[in-house]
């Protein structure tokens, strides 16, 4: 008797009769393809896989090959972004797959129906890439309050006394700054930062050191990229020419933050600036606290024009300038004398200062600091 066989092919059922079923070892069934997409995230590549379905012909002598095709890999770039942001990789494609037909036999085989199937096309979005934050521009800061306070492990910060572990009070200064900036943003302490201080020795034949010899040529700009000055010309002037708007009157600190806008609430006058130098940026002849190694008021030279402590009289403190402008003068480079060279903190408006400290004109001893690499 004839006997029935039942045979998968594509997604249908199709009845198959022969004869000679069970003495014909060679016939053979086509397996179904099987395909799956494959997502790869973050790596940017996918492999699609994919089989083609094929159902092999039957004859009397001998068997037919089962068709089967790979899909294509499917493969995208992982995105990589120079500037913190990167692109999502495009998303592969599968090829289709492909089968050979089944080739009869000698009797009255019939053909092996070809294998079909597209692989699964592979998807993948690239992770966004990331860089590590720039120190392109940053090139200039007033050193904040608790930056000198952490640094000195003082409170009162550190007063005429800039010698921070360095063999002199210019190299302590400097280093002041590299450490302020560097923690700011890693990377930038390599910009070599100088302080904008000026000494009565140290320098030509043991001549003067003036501020402005110490800086570059500029520009410079703050911790958030806004422009300082172009040039020493444009910055040696009462503010700076050409300043941003946003800073030029309250000259920002190692993060970027308006100093003015940087202390405890209700205490906010901390606008004197340590320079010891006057309007031209260079050493104004008066103190410099030993050429900052000293917390003692000692003097290095004559008070000078508008020097003053405790109401508009002379002091032995070192000239400061305003980071933004006061009552008592509009200079970010000199306006008066601080009334000494004593660690101290002094936020509150007293109408001039009075006593030693280097802050009690308003102020903490702050300093600026330029970069040699803008």
């Amino acid at each position: 008797m004839p006997a029935a066989k039942w045979v998968v092919r594509g997604v249908g059922l199709t009845m198959m009769w022969c004869f000679a079923c069970d003495a014909d070892p060679g016939a053979t069934e086509g397996s179904a393809g099987t395909g799956a997409p494959v997502l790869a995230s973050g790596s940017g590549a996918a492999a699609g896989q994919g089989a083609g379905a094929s159902a092999a012909g039957t004859s009397a002598a001998g068997s037919a090959a089962a068709g089967g095709g790979a899909g294509a890999a499917g493969r995208a770039a992982a995105g990589a972004g120079a500037s913190g942001t990167g692109a999502a990789g495009a998303a592969g494609s599968g090829g289709a797959g492909s089968a050979a037909a089944g080739s009869g036999g000698s009797r009255a085989g019939t053909g092996g129906a070809a294998g079909s199937g597209a692989g699964a096309a592979g998807t993948a979005s690239g992770t966004a890439g990331t860089a590590a934050p720039s120190t392109e521009k940053f090139s200039f800061f007033v050193t904040s309050l608790k930056g000198m306070q952490d640094l000195s492990d003082n409170d009162q910060g550190f007063g005429g006394d800039l010698r921070y572990g360095q063999a002199n009070g210019l190299a302590g200064a400097d280093k002041i700054c590299t450490d302020l900036a560097e923690r700011s943003l890693t990377g930038s302490g390599a910009k070599g930062w100088r302080a904008f201080l000026s000494t009565a020795k140290g320098g030509a034949n043991d001549g003067p050191v003036h501020a402005k010899d110490r800086i570059g040529a500029g520009p410079w700009y703050d911790r958030k990229g806004r422009l300082v000055a172009m040039n020493l010309t444009n910055l040696l002037k009462t503010r700076p020419t050409g300043a941003d708007p946003a800073i030029i009157n309250d000259l920002p600190n190692e993060n970027g933050v308006p100093n003015h806008t940087d202390t405890v609430e209700g205490m906010d006058d901390n606008h004197d600036t340590v320079t010891g130098t006057n309007m031209q940026g260079m050493y104004d002849g008066t103190t410099t606290c030993s050429d900052w190694t000293s917390t003692m008021a000692t003097s290095s030279g004559a008070a000078g024009s508008g020097g003053r402590g405790g109401g508009g009289g002379q002091s032995n403190g070192p000239r400061i300038g305003h980071s933004w402008p006061a009552g008592s003068g509009m200079s970010w480079m000199t306006a008066h004398n601080a009334p000494g060279c004593a660690p101290s903190v002094a936020l509150v408006q007293m109408g001039g200062g009075s006593g030693t400290g280097i802050g009690n004109g308003g102020g903490y001893g702050g300093i600026y600091c330029f970069a040699l690499t803008p």
